[in-house]
Formats: C-alpha cells, structure tokens, sequence
C-alpha cells in the first residue's frame, strides 16, 4: 500500500502520544518518525515516553528512535505538537525546508496567510495557501493549523447557524485538566475546586478564532466574521472533555425548531467525502435534559463529534445551549489529523511522495 511518511515532532508529550496513537495504522499516511527534544533523542521510543493514553503504545512504535530535531528527518509532513514557543522557532523552519507542517501548536494560528481550519467549517480557507507560498517562498512547504481546543466545539455548533445571521455570544467553558498537558494542573490546585483562569491567552483565543474560521475567504485573504464575544474560561477537575455554554444572538431570529433542523441536517464536506477520521455525523445532538456530560459523551464519534444539547430560549440574547468536544481528539490530534486527510482527499498532498508500506 503507497502512503505519505510522516513524522511527529514533540512525540513524547501529551498531544505528540495522542499524534502517534492515531496515526499508527492510518489508511493515507506511514508513520515513520518520532522526534521530541535532545534529552529523548537516542533513546527508543517506549524509554523516552510516560505514556499516559489508557490505550497502549502501539507495539510498532515502541521501539523506533527518537530523533533530534532537524529539518534532516526522513518523512514529507510533521503533525507538530510542539509548546507554542518551539512551534515558533521550528514550523517554519520545516515549511521553508519543504515539509508540510500540520500544527496543533498557537503560533501561527493568527496569520494572516495561514489556514485555521476546522474542515467542517472552512475547507476553503485552504486556498490561503497559495498565497502563503507566494509571500513566503515556499514552493512545496506549508503551515495548516487546528484551533484552539475550546474554541473547536463552539465553532463547529456555530457554523450551521451562520444562514440566521451570527452577531453576538457569550461562552463559558469548563475546561478539562489534560487541555493542560501532563503533569498539568497540580492535583491540590484541581481537586474539589474550579481554577477561573486557564491562561492569559485563553479568552484572547475564544474571542478572535472564530472569527478567522467563520469568515469568508475573497480571494486574497479573509474577512473576519464580525461576532462580538464574551469569553469566560474556566478549568474544572474533570480528565478529558471540554464543555462550553453559549448565548447567541442573530440578525434573524430562529426559532428553537429552525436551529435544531440546522444541526441535524449539517452534512459537511469532510462527512460528505468519508474521510476516516471524519464523525458520521459531525454534531450530536441531545434531547436529555442533563446532556451532554464529559464522562458520557467525550468519545461520540471515536472522539471527534461535536455534542451538543440543552437549547432553549435565552432571556438576555436569543438562544442558549451546551457543547462538548474531546479536547485532546478532536480538540488536538485528530482535529490535525482530519485537516491532513482533507488535503489528502483533495489532492492537495499529490506533490509528496509516496512510500511503499508493509500491510501485516
């Protein structure tokens, strides 16, 4: 089977283990390298790692190197679950050198050449990349970013809605505590007590993602959305699973019926295609007066569906509801992964070789 050899930078930490887990056996794309900083390089992979996914390492894995970091790795794109401040120093460094770079990391989300992309939501902000190879001379290499694993999951129930008319929200999330990667929050900071801050750049990302992602491409750049919110971000002691309340208001007004037929009947493009990370379907929608819930409801659609539930009037803007994404699923790995597999489907990754895999 001819695949596209990739690698993972950043492989032993939180989101690098979530990269290499989901990639392991992925149907477009052969895993063949792990690279994370010099005190792991050398060592094999099952030494260099605390694997802390409740599903273990693929065996395959365990034993390949890690390797230094180095525009010298033999593969032809990188999913970078790099800190922010490393994404800065080497992304573009891996762009210019000729690699596609699929990042999780915040540091060029807000470019203005850079795709933020939730494929459900923007697939045609990808022809920014043009403009990217042009302003920045890179003739193969390229920067795609995911957002913010809490601005994904309101995003994704917005998206449906934007025909009404989007003109204002206000969001509350609580955050799980392994959007803080590992060791993440100390266990008496977590345990019986909600944290009101979760970063300084945190509320920043809620109010400007959105809209990036929900503006419109016009041929050059992007005009951005034009949504007033309010963003308050919140981390309680909860492991996995991301949950946001948000008040809308539109220029139109919908009724309770209108929006539930938006979200039920959204059949996006990457669903529309089958991709293989893509959920059947991309919003899951509650009727249960108590739902959704992290415990319950995180893994819908292996992870990656958007759960949404509990709309209803709301006294002071329009409507109010409740969402849940996985935050390390779709909210990072994965949500990198189906932007790859987008591009892949699209014949946007022709230009990179492929590379004959063994198929046990």
């Amino acid at each position: 089977m001819n695949k596209i050899s990739v690698g993972v930078l950043g492989a032993t930490g939180a989101v690098g283990q979530r990269f290499a887990q989901l990639l392991a056996d992925h149907p477009y794309f052969d895993l063949r390298v792990l690279a994370a900083s010099d005190r792991s390089a050398g060592k094999t992979y099952r030494e260099a790692t605390n694997w802390i996914l409740t599903q273990p390492m693929p065996e395959h894995l365990a034993g390949l190197p890690v390797q230094e970091m180095s525009t010298d790795l033999d593969c032809d794109l990188v999913f970078s679950a790099l800190p922010t401040d490393k994404a800065k120093e080497w992304e573009s460094q891996f762009a210019a050198a000729g690699f596609g770079v699929f990042s999780n990391a915040g540091a060029h989300r807000m470019d203005a050449d850079v795709p933020l992309l939730i494929p459900e939501v923007n697939p045609d902000h990808l022809d920014l990349l043009t403009r990217q190879h042009v302003e920045r001379g890179w003739p193969r290499g390229f920067i795609v970013t995911n957002p913010n694993c809490t601005s994904m999951p309101m995003t994704m129930s917005l998206a449906p809605l934007r025909p009404f008319g989007l003109e204002a929200v206000i969001a509350t999330s609580m955050q799980a505590v392994s959007g803080a990667g590992y060791p993440g929050v100390p266990s008496l900071d977590a345990i019986d007590n909600i944290i009101p801050f979760v970063a300084e750049s945190e509320e920043v990302k809620m109010n400007t993602e959105p809209n990036k992602m929900l503006g419109t491409f016009n041929g050059q750049g992007l005009d951005p959305a034009g949504i007033k919110i309010s963003a308050h971000c919140n981390r309680v002691p909860v492991s996995d699973g991301h949950l946001v309340t948000v008040s809308v208001r539109f220029k139109d007004k919908p009724s309770l019926g209108d929006i539930l037929e938006a979200w039920q009947s959204w059949r996006p493009l990457p669903q529309q295609l089958a991709l293989p990370f893509a959920p059947q379907p991309a919003l899951v929608v509650r009727e249960e007066p108590n739902r959704p819930q992290p415990r319950l409801d995180r893994d819908s659609g292996r992870g990656m569906a958007t759960v949404i539930g509990r709309l209803r009037p709301c006294e002071v803007l329009d409507v109010r509801y409740v969402c849940l994404a996985h935050n390390t699923v779709r909210g990072a790995a994965g949500g990198s992964v189906l932007n790859a597999e987008l591009m892949f489907a699209q014949g946007l990754l022709d230009e990179f070789k492929r590379v004959e895999t063994q198929v046990a």
